[in-house]
């Protein structure tokens, strides 16, 4: 038998950093494609063992002279670009920005993994998975508003603008136009609620109502 290279010992010894590495993001991709979103277990594996790897070499593959901090300063820049391209705006709403964030930080325990700072890698992890477990609790004080947008004609010849705004309970319009069709005045504008109408219910409110003309959701401006 034959006594290994203590180089090459070392640098076996650092695959363990490569595999709790990947162990880590994939379970941290879990949880993201449990949730059915953008980036699932192989994007967070991928960015956590990469960041591992780029950690390892910027601190033992340039010697003693070489600043690995400034090597390893940039795998935060690179998965910020990363992060950039899954956030989304469409339909009045920002998507993608939690899972960006989620990149982010699992960049974070790549390095931490790369850096043999075990403890801190687990513990983090733990943390990013009971934190996206926690918040997506359905309790009130969690949950994201939402609001939508109508469009709304009506006609005013009394206090009808604020029928209009008791029922959708808000406090103005938006976009305010008014114009006159024979003796009357009609009101055409568009408001923001947090309360979601079917179509339903905006039936009834026109009949409940004579003098709103036409009520139409318009949630994809």
């Amino acid at each position: 038998m034959f006594d290994m290279p203590q180089d090459s010992i070392f640098q076996l010894s650092t695959l363990v950093d490569l595999l709790l590495a990947v162990v880590l993001g994939f379970l941290i991709g879990l949880e993201r494609k449990n949730r059915s979103k953008e980036a699932g277990i192989r994007t967070h594996a991928i960015v956590c063992v990469g960041s591992a790897l780029i950690m390892i070499i910027s601190k033992y593959a340039f010697g003693s002279e070489s600043d690995a901090a400034r090597v390893a300063a940039q795998i935060v820049a690179g998965v910020g670009f990363l992060g950039a391209g899954m956030i989304v705006y469409k339909k009045r709403e920002i998507t993608g920005l939690t899972t960006a964030a989620g990149i982010w930080a699992t960049a974070g325990v790549g390095m931490a993994c790369g850096g043999r700072l075990y403890i801190v890698a687990v513990g983090a992890t733990l943390f990013l998975i009971l934190v996206q477990y926690f918040f997506h609790l359905n309790v009130k004080l969690f949950r994201q508003k939402r609001s939508y947008l109508i469009k709304i004609e009506f006609y005013r010849t009394d206090d009808e603008n604020l029928k209009i705004k008791e029922i959708f309970s808000i406090t103005r319009f938006n976009h305010l136009v008014l114009k006159r069709d024979g003796d009357k005045v009609v009101y055409s504008a568009k408001l923001n609620t947090e309360k979601e109408f079917p179509s339903s219910a905006l039936n009834r409110i026109i009949e409940e109502n004579p003098f709103i003309i036409s009520i139409e959701r318009v949630d994809n401006e």
